[in-house]
């Protein structure tokens, strides 16, 4: 298995959305910010937020497990072999990522219980 790193590409805020139903004073995704770079396998990364990685941790499960070297959806998606851009699914403030295949092994961080 390989590491998967997950670029923080942006934080957005549909404004529109936001005005029909967003709480007073809304911004764009607190818990994240442009440029962040975290690094997964199997599980979520420390300090990721926990609903974006149910939002696309199938694209890094998918990387991870050697989807790194075709393109995904048949090529009518995205151009660029072992990236997929995704989002969380904050209808109101979603954050966009780029997820990328890499050549890192990825080791296991946890103690066996068998």
């Amino acid at each position: 298995m390989k590491k998967v790193k997950i670029t923080v590409l942006k934080t957005t805020l549909d404004k529109e959305l936001a005005a029909e139903y967003g709480a007073e004073g809304l911004k764009a995704c607190p818990m994240l910010k442009a440029g962040q770079v975290f690094y997964a396998d199997y599980a979520k990364p420390e300090g990721f937020c926990d609903e974006a990685w149910k939002a696309i941790y199938q694209y890094a499960f998918a990387l991870a497990h050697g989807a790194g070297n075709g393109l995904f959806y048949y090529g009518d998606w995205s151009r660029k072999p072992g990236v997929a851009i995704c989002s969380c699914n904050d209808g109101l403030r979603p954050v966009i990522f780029k997820l990328e295949a890499t050549g890192e092994e990825s080791e296991i961080d946890y103690q066996p219980v068998r």
